[in-house]
């Protein structure tokens, strides 16, 4: 009596077979390809152009999947669509395709504010000189009248220079106040923009080499001899203080000299 015999696999080898079950998508018999399937790509041009028509929602799509910005806007159906599925599929967009700006952002919802002003350069009288003395101030009211009205400070910073130069800075402090008021589209009051509360003023001289005051330097030293140290006052003290700058001879306990 014959031993029965195992029938012939119809995927060769033991080997064979189980590489199939490891891998259904692609196997071999006797080192052929038997049968390749490819997957299609989870995006195409046709389902992108159907569900989302303009760049707008298209750029909101890409963002709620990828996380990328894209800027699509302006650009060619056929390209743009191509880029997003290119993204959308797995694919690094190109610099120069980021946006900066979140999608769902809409400007119309955002209040504008008016640009901040400039500050003037440093005055030339003072360019490269030495610093002699430097005094910060919060004594001074706000120059803005509503802020002066409650309260507020501003910080004022004096400097004397070995040229014999006096200026004065204002430094801040800065803030926004609301203008106007108009309806957004959720039917809530918000304001029409926001103005800069910009109190700052550059350097600015209040007293010239010759020694000679400005009208406003004349004011500020009125303001702040007021403010009394001890039996003296926070001008002549901090601000317009005197000092020995030269050879150090000058400072001998003889004033003879030899």
């Amino acid at each position: 009596m014959k031993k029965p015999t195992r029938p012939e696999s119809t995927w060769g080898t033991e080997e064979e077979a189980a590489a199939q079950a490891a891998d259904p998508i692609k196997s071999t018999t006797n080192n052929r390809t038997v049968k390749t399937v490819e997957s299609e790509p989870l995006y195409d041009l046709d389902g992108l152009m159907t569900d989302f028509p303009t760049a707008k929602e298209l750029e909101k799509f890409v963002f709620d999947q990828t996380g990328f910005v894209l800027n699509l806007k302006g650009r060619s159906n056929k390209f743009k669509y191509a880029t997003a599925m290119d993204v959308l599929n797995g694919a690094n967009p190109e610099d120069y395709m980021l946006g900066t700006e979140n999608p769902y952002l809409d400007r119309n919802d955002l209040i504008p504010i008016d640009p901040m002003k400039t500050i003037p350069p440093i005055p030339m009288d003072v360019d490269g000189a030495a610093i002699v003395t430097r005094f910060d101030s919060r004594a001074f009211p706000h120059p803005d009248p509503d802020w002066k009205a409650s309260g507020q400070k501003c910080d004022v910073v004096f400097k004397k220079y070995t040229n014999n130069v006096i200026t004065y800075e204002v430094i801040g402090p800065i803030s926004t106040r609301p203008v106007g008021v108009r309806v957004n589209k959720f039917g809530k009051e918000v304001p029409e923009k926001y103005e800069w509360v910009d109190p700052r003023t550059g350097e600015q001289v209040i007293r010239n080499v010759n020694g000679m005051l400005t009208p406003l330097g004349t004011r500020l030293r009125n303001f702040m001899q007021r403010m009394k140290v001890n039996k003296s006052n926070q001008w002549d003290v901090w601000i317009d203080r005197e000092f020995i700058i030269g050879d150090t001879n000058s400072m001998s306990d003889n004033p003879w000299g030899n």
